[in-house]
């Protein structure tokens, strides 16, 4: 029964805050605890950033395994963004610079700027990002204030964008994608398309595959539920 227990999926709903290694952290602590353990593996399959809440897909044991194929699959967002403005994070974690007016945009221009981002197309990581960069991650290099960082684009997928309240400047959007998309991105490259700017004010991961973010534990349940 042990066994069945220590090779397993667990889905969490990621705070406010947390890293995702801070959740992979806490989980393998409380494990190792329970079950009296030296060391466990626990691992996540596809990071969210410490600004985003949602779903999180951890691997106990045998499971870490099979953690490529969880990353591989599509992943969905709810998430508002705010026109306007950016930030060097492109998104909440850094401050507001680089004001514009947004009195053009309609709920129509918002629609068309949507549909013209479905679909197969590069797209440039943040540098603030967990991506590693000569063996660094790079938040670290962009939080020292390095500037001279080249990023390659990458080839993502956005299968749907949909408005789902228009209430300036804040816009609350569904997107569904493949994986190794960035929604901080994606909002980055609207707002340019749109001349105002925009940064991604808030986002929850919905789904990753099949697995529903209705699905997922508290953090504070996971010692109960163990």
């Amino acid at each position: 029964m042990e066994q069945i227990k220590l090779s397993q999926l667990v889905l969490i709903n990621k705070p406010i805050d947390w890293t995702s290694f801070d959740v992979v952290k806490k989980v393998r602590g409380l494990i190792k605890k329970q079950y009296k353990l030296k060391k466990i593996k626990v691992g996540h399959a596809g990071t969210l950033d410490p600004k985003a809440s949602g779903l999180l897909i951890l691997c106990v044991g045998e499971k870490t395994k099979q953690i490529q194929q969880f990353e591989n699959l599509d992943k969905q967002y709810i998430g508002i963004m705010k026109l306007g403005c950016v930030t060097e994070s492109f998104d909440s974690e850094k401050e507001e610079i680089n004001f514009k007016s947004y009195d053009h945009i309609s709920e129509q221009i918002m629609l068309d700027t949507f549909n013209s981002f479905i679909g197969t197309q590069e797209q440039t990581p943040p540098i603030f990002s967990a991506i590693k960069l000569d063996g660094e991650r790079l938040y670290k290099k962009a939080r020292r204030g390095e500037k001279d960082i080249y990023l390659k684009p990458r080839k993502i997928i956005i299968n749907k964008l949909e408005m789902m309240e228009f209430n300036l400047p804040f816009i609350k959007f569904k997107v569904s994608c493949s994986k190794g998309t960035y929604i901080r991105s994606l909002v980055n490259d609207i707002g340019a398309q749109l001349t105002c700017g925009a940064y991604l004010y808030k986002l929850q991961r919905t789904k990753i595959g099949k697995f529903n973010l209705k699905n997922a534990k508290e953090i504070q349940d996971i010692e109960v539920a163990l």
